[in-house]
């Protein structure tokens, strides 16, 4: 089925762009072009993603996110902010109040496109995780969550925080082949200039940690040409 869109901004000619080229692409958009109108249509059916304009008539952008994310029927739907205003402030306030990402006016619609499709599989990857324990065990591996701390048979494992949050990624997905561009995308999400190399280079250091014999994994698996993959190691 189609992945349904509601883009709600009062500027009539962004929402028919963002929404004849999100049609292109495969997915079914509805328009809205104020705050009240929008939350009307959010409350009737339900959207697999939003794209919500900050500056609206009546009910205001930051405000509808915040009345959207404070609701048990609409908090779990992704909302992508859109804004006139670069201001680090008005950023930091869209996310605050539970957005998934910003992108500011004026945009390519190639960006947008793409911050669309990485919001939805970022949601569709985080609803088929397994939910995060305060202990893992995985073989000889035991994980603290909330201290942060790995060991290996009883001893002490020293990660990096991007390794930590790598080797916990890819447990939580357990048995899935997951690309560079998805850890890329999940691991490194707030940092610029990050090449996929930088991935396969944190991989042979978290193996060099965790492995018995690096070179012959038997947690941390490659499948070739695609990515990397967690197994339980039995």
């Amino acid at each position: 089925m189609k992945k349904k869109i509601i883009v709600v901004d009062d500027e009539k000619d962004i929402v028919e762009l963002i929404s004849y080229n999100l049609a292109k692409e495969g997915f079914h958009v509805t328009p809205s072009f104020n705050g009240e109108d929008g939350l009307n249509k959010i409350r009737e059916q339900r959207f697999d993603l939003i794209i919500l304009d900050l500056m609206l008539p009546g009910i205001q952008g930051i405000d509808l996110c915040k009345i959207l994310k404070s609701s048990d029927e609409t908090a779990a739907v992704p909302i992508i902010m859109v804004t006139s205003k670069s201001e680090v402030f008005d950023k930091v306030l869209g996310l605050e109040m539970g957005a998934d990402d910003y992108i500011t006016k004026p945009f390519s619609i190639r960006e947008l496109t793409a911050r669309v499709k990485a919001v939805l599989r970022r949601t569709r990857e985080k609803a088929a995780v397994e939910p995060l324990l305060k202990t893992i065990k995985i073989g000889d591996i035991e994980i603290d969550t909330d201290t942060y701390k790995v060991q290996k048979k009883g001893a002490a494992v020293k990660l990096s925080a991007t390794e930590f949050k790598l080797l916990l990624y890819l447990i939580q997905r357990k048995g899935k082949v997951l690309s560079r561009d998805m850890l890329l995308d999940a691991v490194w999400k707030d940092e610029a200039f990050v090449e996929p190399r930088t991935v396969d280079v944190h991989i042979r250091r978290l193996r060099e940690q965790i492995e018995e014999d690096s070179s012959n994994p038997v947690y941390i698996k490659t499948r070739r040409g695609i990515g990397y993959y967690f197994e339980d190691g039995a």
